[in-house]
């Protein structure tokens, strides 16, 4: 039986997965799935998948189905540069105003309406899909926020890690390595070790050579970015899941149970080896 391990084709997981391009057939009990968060959301609730750096939430969509890797997340030191409000107004004047949200992260969704509400006291009126010249604003992640950066089409943007980190004062966890409780399974077990043992020597290489990293990933995964902006944008991402950000993580579930975008907020399980 193959391990699934959902891959998420944006500059953010490029610490993720580097090592492991063109070598996949190496890993002989590992099957990488590609697509965006929202789609290794869905993946990791049907059991189509075992486990990926998904959005934070899913572990709290499906309460006692996950564990979570213990010491990698993806977070930021204060800004995130990948997830931004996009706005023609002032965020304090979107109130009733339309807002184009996107398909491919609920995390960054359900964190933009808590700030919205519980930060600001406002209610936007809240669409999903491709931003239109009618909306107000617009919520971009990953690398379409990194390319909106430098188009400066908007009067206003602001960075969903800065209103976060700002506002609770511990920096917001975007992903999660979040691992079905499928892959705890005996024949699974031993692969699960070794694919997570990889990935922490892949952001390791990462950190140690970041040129070479990213000559690999643009490879297979290219951009609309100068080289550049896409090495600096790596100065603002930390990957380690310190207890400051399991708080924060927490903290995120106690407010998006009391909007009621979920239903309870879960106690963090973590795996164990």
């Amino acid at each position: 039986m193959a391990l699934r391990v959902g891959r998420i084709p944006f500059l953010v997981c490029a610490p993720f997965f580097h090592d492991f391009l063109g070598r996949e057939s190496e890993l002989g009990d590992v099957e990488f799935v590609d697509g965006p968060p929202s789609a290794h959301c869905a993946g990791l609730k049907d059991g189509s998948i075992h486990l990926s750096p998904a959005s934070s939430i899913t572990f709290a969509q499906k309460p006692g189905a996950f564990v979570l890797a213990p010491d990698i997340c993806t977070s930021c030191s204060f800004e995130v540069r990948s997830v931004k409000l996009y706005a023609k107004y002032p965020i304090e004047d979107l109130n009733g105003r339309k807002v184009r949200l996107t398909g491919q992260s609920m995390t960054s969704v359900n964190l933009l309406k808590i700030l919205m509400r519980e930060r600001f006291g406002i209610e936007p009126v809240y669409g999903v899909g491709a931003y239109e010249p009618s909306d107000d604003a617009c919520l971009l992640i990953g690398d379409q926020a990194l390319e909106e950066n430098e188009r400066h089409r908007f009067a206003f943007d602001y960075d969903l890690g800065s209103l976060w980190q700002d506002w609770q004062g511990v920096p917001f966890v975007f992903g999660a390595w979040i691992i079905s409780k499928s892959a705890l399974q005996p024949e699974l077990r031993r692969t699960l070790q070794m694919y997570l043992q990889a990935t922490r020597e892949s952001i390791e290489s990462f950190r140690t050579n970041p040129s070479r990293a990213l000559d690999r990933w643009l490879g297979r995964y290219p951009v609309k970015l100068s080289r550049s902006v896409v090495e600096n944008y790596y100065s603002a991402l930390d990957y380690r899941f310190t207890e400051a950000r399991k708080r924060s993580l927490t903290l995120f579930f106690e407010h998006a149970a009391r909007l009621g975008l979920i239903r309870e907020v879960p106690p963090l399980e973590f795996l164990l080896f």
